[in-house]
């Protein structure tokens, strides 16, 4: 009994004032589920529409170099390639609705597998893919004019080296950081006393 009266005594005492309630945590939980639904919807339609506007354009405009057509393919097969790889992740994100806060910290621990596997390996590849596109498709326009494919070469080089070496990093470590906030809150509530 003097087991029980301990117990008790431990309970009461526990300072859990800065944990979520369980109502609490399931809106934790549906925020960053619905954050990430609306996020990948987002990128899956507007990469379907760009893919499908570059393809209609290729079959409407009657372009004399094949470089540009050949540029039109690899920009839209880098749109087909974005939508199917988050995609591929929605169905993981639309079970998530009743988990354990343990069951959501390994969520979370898979989730940023994901992220660093896409950040390292999907992106090059869309990146890499989607900027030779570019490169050809906008090689027609300029292609009798020196300064004209100088000009826009350079601004194109310019824009990728941006894009890459600037805003990809930073929008990696601002999810990052928010993945470790999320996941730091639920192992807050793991280590609660019992």
């Amino acid at each position: 009994m003097d087991n029980l009266d301990d117990l008790k005594a431990i309970w009461h005492v526990a300072k859990t004032d800065s944990l979520p309630s369980s109502n609490e945590m399931l809106q934790i939980v549906r925020k960053f589920r619905d954050q990430k639904l609306r996020s990948k919807w987002l990128v899956i339609v507007s990469s379907l529409l760009l893919s499908c506007l570059m393809i209609a354009v290729l079959f409407i405009v009657d372009f004399k170099l094949i470089s540009t057509y050949v540029g039109g393919v690899f920009i839209a097969i880098s749109g087909l390639w974005l939508a199917a790889s988050n995609i591929r992740s929605l169905k993981r994100f639309s079970k998530l609705d009743d988990s354990s806060n343990l069951e959501f910290l390994n969520f979370i621990e898979q989730t940023r597998k994901n992220q660093i596997y896409y950040y390292k390996k999907t992106m090059i590849g869309l990146v890499s893919l989607c900027s030779v596109g570019l490169l050809f498709y906008l090689y027609e326009p300029a292609y009798q004019h020196p300064l004209w494919l100088i000009g826009i070469y350079l601004s194109i080089l310019v824009y990728v080296a941006i894009m890459w070496f600037v805003v990809r990093p930073r929008a990696f470590k601002r999810h990052a950081n928010k993945l470790n906030a999320t996941q730091e809150r639920i192992e807050s509530i793991l280590k609660q006393p019992k």
